[in-house]
């Protein structure tokens, strides 16, 4: 007896505001309320010149106070909800296609060119915002024919918080400490002035506020912080949202200034994986800063070495090394690929152990210097176009083409096996890749490591599990 029937609620705070600043709506109204359109050639739609636009706390707005602006006719006044301060501006990224076009806002070719966008990277907070708007404005312009996509961007990937330094609290009832793990609930709660912690304890039910102690003075026993006065009393350890109340907002002008922006750039990717939510930790910023340096040793040199042959690296033709080449040509597949993926982090870890691979090298092969340095351009670029001129190319590494790996060179050269005998470690074999199974099984048994353990014994059985181990079970 049922039938289908599909019914739609406009919400329309997602789209009204009571206020001043933002575009009005072309719509104006009858005496009974009903609503109309303006003509296209009214578009668009202007704020009009007040000089008082405080809120007033009624339907209207303040929009309500223009009175010359209200009145449109005499029959109809102008509706006085405006649209969410820059939802209107959320198709810019349309724009960007043809920025100067002056007779259209932008032209098809370039349209059906470029979009829709392949990534779109924004914070969860954008759900709302900038995402919901652009997508509204983007299917009202497919159904009227501007552009050919009904849906403006690919893939949406949301970036994750970073969180102000880790802070530390203990609780403490008549003078005596107790841990955090009494407290059934443990949450911030506004004072009128800034935001403390505040904990309920599981069983009185009373509500403790935390007392903020310093690192210094807290130590980690396992998974948890305890102080260093009294170990048995567990802190809460957390980050919060960077805000000036807290007074936890890291200023990235100050670590530039003490660290350098390609250092910064490599921390806040090296932190974790992008859409994670991650608390910030400025003494872990001299970890990319010795690994910069590193590179930088490797490449050109030390300056300040007291060994005059480390004070200057030469850069030469000659093949690079086979173990290193063939960690090279991983290399450049794994942060091609992680770049690709948004990895970030597991990159720059790459990059680090290539680095370190390299060591102290001198003479450096001239191909393993262009590499590296195109490889860490895109997450150090300043450091990465001074070593490009160091290296004596030109005109940028930015614009020289990215390494491209040798599939044949990604095995390993060599693999360790190791060897038990009856099921315990004797040995461990570092032998040629392409050996053989007899190859391997030969050479367990010739091991001066195995032999004690073979004498006097009837050998049952030779097992080798290629590339993983062998296993001789001897009575």
């Amino acid at each position: 007896m049922g039938s289908r029937k599909v019914n739609f609620k406009l919400r329309d705070w997602l789209f009204s505001r009571q206020r001043y600043w933002g575009e009005p709506f072309p719509i104006v109204l009858d005496a009974a309320g009903n609503a109309s359109a303006i003509s296209e050639e009214e578009l668009p739609v202007a704020l009009p010149e007040l000089e008082d636009f405080k809120p007033t706390g009624t339907p209207e707005g303040p929009l309500s106070k223009a009175k010359d602006w209200l009145k449109y006719s005499d029959r109809f006044t102008r509706e006085t909800n405006t649209m969410p301060q820059w939802a209107g501006s959320c198709w810019y990224y349309l724009r960007y296609l043809d920025p100067t076009n002056a007779q259209h806002f932008f032209s098809k070719e370039k349209e059906q060119y470029w979009m829709p966008v392949d990534l779109y990277v924004g914070g969860v907070e954008h759900a709302v915002l900038h995402l919901l708007y652009s997508r509204f404005w983007h299917k009202v312009l497919f159904d009227l024919g501007h552009v050919s996509s009904n849906e403006p961007f690919r893939r949406l990937v949301n970036q994750g918080m970073i969180l102000g330094e880790t802070e530390f609290h203990f609780f403490e009832v008549d003078g005596k400490g107790i841990s955090a793990s009494e407290f059934g609930k443990i949450a911030e709660e506004s004072d009128g002035e800034k935001g403390v912690l505040v904990g309920y304890h599981k069983e009185t039910k009373q509500r403790v506020v935390a007392t903020r102690v310093e690192e210094m003075l807290v130590e980690r026993k396992g998974d948890k912080w305890v102080l260093r006065a009294n170990n048995a009393v567990v802190v809460d350890a957390r980050s919060f949202k960077m805000s000036k109340s807290r007074g936890n907002v890291v200023n990235p002008d100050k670590i530039v200034e003490d660290y350098g922006a390609d250092a910064l750039r490599l921390y806040e990717m090296y932190m974790g994986p992008l859409e994670a939510q991650k608390p910030w930790a400025t003494r872990d910023m001299i970890g990319m800063t010795r690994f910069l340096n590193s590179v930088w040793r490797t490449l050109v040199g030390d300056e300040e070495a007291s060994d005059p042959a480390k004070r200057q690296v030469q850069i030469v033709d000659v093949p690079v090394p086979d173990a290193l080449d063939r960690q090279m040509h991983r290399t450049i597949k794994k942060v091609g690929e992680d770049i690709k993926h948004l990895r970030f982090n597991v990159a720059i870890a790459e990059l680090i152990k290539l680095n370190n691979e390299a060591g102290s090298l001198n003479p450096v092969p001239r191909e393993f210097a262009t590499t590296m340095t195109k490889l860490l351009a895109p997450f150090a670029p300043h450091i990465a176009e001074e070593l490009w001129e160091k290296l004596g190319e030109s005109p940028t590494v930015h614009h020289s083409a990215w390494p491209v790996f040798d599939p044949k060179k990604l095995a390993e050269s060599t693999i360790e096996v190791p060897v038990q005998v009856n099921g315990k470690l004797r040995d461990k074999l570092v032998l040629a890749a392409e050996s053989s199974d007899e190859d391997v099984l030969a050479a367990a048994m010739a091991s001066d490591k195995v032999k004690p353990w073979l004498e006097g014994k009837t050998v049952k059985k030779k097992l080798y599990v290629p590339g993983r181990l062998v296993n001789i079970v001897v009575e």
